[in-house]
């Protein structure tokens, strides 16, 4: 069984290559893509993917704001956050807004 994976992201670019990621690993199958957090939590609902991999900076409903609305809706379901924004992120806990793991772009958010 594999684990479906929603992709969420508003360049087109950035999701085909999160998508070559996970189709290049065993095991995982990208069950849809969302442009904005809106689109994010509807196709969550219809598509129950068994993983979210959510950019923070997208439109009409950023990740931060998603986050938990789509760990309200899949308790069970990890949420990778992942972005080059990372000044974005300054002061949120993650933990907090139902994210499992966060991905900062290490040139644009060092640690």
């Amino acid at each position: 069984m594999s684990i479906r994976v929603l992709i969420v992201d508003h360049h087109e670019h950035i999701r085909e290559l999160v998508r070559a990621f996970f189709l290049s690993e065993f095991g995982f199958h990208i069950c849809g893509e969302a442009v904005d957090g809106y689109e994010a939590i509807l196709k969550a609902q219809l598509l129950k993917p068994d993983l979210i991999v959510l950019e923070v900076a997208i439109p009409r409903l950023n990740g931060v704001e998603a986050a938990p609305k789509l760990r309200q809706l899949l308790p069970k379901t990890p949420i990778i956050l992942f972005t080059s924004h990372g000044s974005l992120l300054q002061g949120c806990d993650t933990r907090e807004i139902g994210v499992t793991q966060w991905l900062p772009n290490k040139t644009a958010c060092p640690r």
